[in-house]
């Protein structure tokens, strides 16, 4: 490398001192001499650098091939992923599709099985008014029939004890006392007669009354498992189970 650097110091002195050409920027030098001066720096250079250029021109080619492979390669990712993003759209519209059919299912089913239940309830809420007011009439039916037993059993009652004071008034005309006596026990036994008439009146209007508190608080649970189905229904939750109303029929009848 020595002469490398000196060769290249000699080509620089012969420029430095050739005669110029006038007129010009030119000059004259001895071309034998620069030449050999060239083929001396030739000479000096070592051979690894020939290779270093061999191995940057192979390099260039390495980089270009590896450029065109990365573009083919970028080019078909790129095509591959279009084509995944397209097959992923249509997946995903072909779910959302059957997903809207679903939904759209479910809450037909749930309107339908939630008007049935309201159809239940209500057939079972107008069968129960019936029940009761059947049971009501036969109720309060029995209860005339018991106070007007009564009444006439108090009157046939006043009216013997009545005939019986007066038999025994005619009879003991002259016992003030016996007639006032017979008087009185016909007065206890026609408020007797009367006292228990009210009573039974009363345990009548008592029993129709607990019935129809029982069938108020049925028909009220009724309305608010109607209201709750409705509600569940409005909210997505879900709706009321066949089951509620079956439990709800089992503890009316117990």
């Amino acid at each position: 490398m020595y002469r490398v650097f000196e060769a290249l110091d000699e080509l620089v002195a012969i420029v430095e001192e050739a005669r110029g050409v006038p007129m010009t920027a030119g000059c004259v030098v001895p071309r034998g001499d620069v030449l050999e001066l060239l083929d001396d720096v030739r000479d000096a250079l070592p051979g690894e650098l020939d290779d270093a250029q061999d191995v940057l021109d192979h390099r260039d080619k390495l980089v270009g091939d590896a450029r065109a492979h990365a573009e083919q390669t970028v080019s078909g990712a790129n095509a591959e992923a279009d084509e995944t993003l397209t097959g992923a759209r249509d997946s995903a519209d072909r779910i959302l599709a059957d997903a809207k059919e679903k939904a759209d299912r479910m809450v037909a089913e749930a309107r339908a099985h939630a008007d049935q239940l309201v159809a239940d309830a209500q057939d079972e809420a107008e069968r129960t008014v019936s029940d009761a007011r059947r049971e009501f009439e036969d109720v309060t039916g029995r209860a005339q029939d018991e106070a007007d037993r009564m009444a006439e059993a108090g009157r046939a009652a006043q009216e013997r004890s009545i005939a019986e004071g007066r038999a025994e008034q005619e009879r003991l005309v002259s016992a003030t006392e016996v007639a006032m006596a017979a008087y009185a026990e016909s007065a206890r036994v026609i408020d007797a007669a009367h006292a228990e008439s009210d009573r039974l009146r009363s345990d009548c209007d008592l029993y129709v009354d607990t019935k129809l508190a029982e069938f108020e608080e049925f028909l009220t649970g009724t309305v608010r498992s109607v209201g709750r189905g409705r509600q569940q229904l409005r909210t997505g939750s879900g709706v009321p189970t066949y089951d509620d109303v079956d439990d709800r029929r089992s503890e009316r009848r117990r």
